[in-house]
């Protein structure tokens, strides 16, 4: 079933316009009567399509139900800025596990070190990416993708979770030996290709924050928060 993301949902019908719109009409060639997913605030309202254009289309609501996809857990990644187009392929998986939202942060050991001018302009396509994945999957909100800050920045805002860990290539403890439980929020810190200096683990372990182990193998800067994010998502029985 199409799945779109909007906040006009009112009085038993829902408005589609710009490019939904067109995609919808277009793109999908829906017509009317046809069934469609609209997700608005965390629900899912069952729509039928009751008129069609590619300016716009108009919904009525058939039922509704709060989006079942959507974790219990407020996982927010910190990523340290990767190089090429890793991005790409974090901020798509990243989503797809879960993540709340994505915040990029240049540390000291980060080969990529773009401008903010710049980097504002890849922001665009990283929260069109975290919008097709949210699509994609199910999701019952859109993460949203900000940046660069950074680590001092990075680790006053990781204060105001629940929990805070940064996976840490030198080691550190077991995702299992955490705690982590549904219902609650986390901050989760990833390094860059080069990882953390001593000044910044230092930094994180002055501020109260959890040094993570990702076991005895080597992961790559784009590969890492993935697979912590799905740990997180098991150990609090969202997956």
């Amino acid at each position: 079933m199409p799945r779109f993301f909007s906040d006009n949902v009112q009085d038993g019908f829902c408005t589609l316009s710009g490019e939904d719109a067109r995609h919808a009409a277009l793109s999908l060639r829906m017509k009317r009567s046809d069934i469609v997913t609209i997700c608005c605030r965390g629900t899912d309202y069952t729509c039928s399509v009751d008129d069609i254009s590619p300016e716009q289309v108009l919904c009525r609501v058939l039922g509704s139900a709060p989006a079942s996809a959507e974790p219990d857990i407020r996982l927010h990644l910190f990523q340290a800025v990767p190089k090429g187009e890793k991005a790409d392929i974090i901020v798509q998986k990243s989503v797809e596990m879960g993540v709340s939202g994505i915040t990029f942060v240049l540390t000291s050991r980060c080969i990529s070190r773009p401008d903010e001018k710049s980097f504002s302009k890849k922001l665009v396509r990283y929260n069109k990416i975290a919008l097709e994945a949210a699509k994609q999957c199910g999701r019952g909100a859109i993460p949203a993708v900000d940046g660069i800050i950074s680590v001092r920045e990075a680790a006053e805002r990781m204060k105001e979770f629940d929990s805070a860990v940064w996976c840490y290539e030198k080691g550190g403890v077991s995702f299992n030996s955490l705690g982590l439980k549904p219902n609650t929020s986390v901050a989760l810190m990833i390094g860059s290709e080069g990882g953390f200096s001593d000044e910044e683990a230092e930094l994180f372990t002055g501020c109260g924050f959890k040094p993570v182990s990702m076991g005895a193998r080597i992961l790559r800067c784009e590969t890492a928060p993935i697979a912590a994010a799905a740990i997180i998502m098991n150990l609090t029985g969202n997956m």
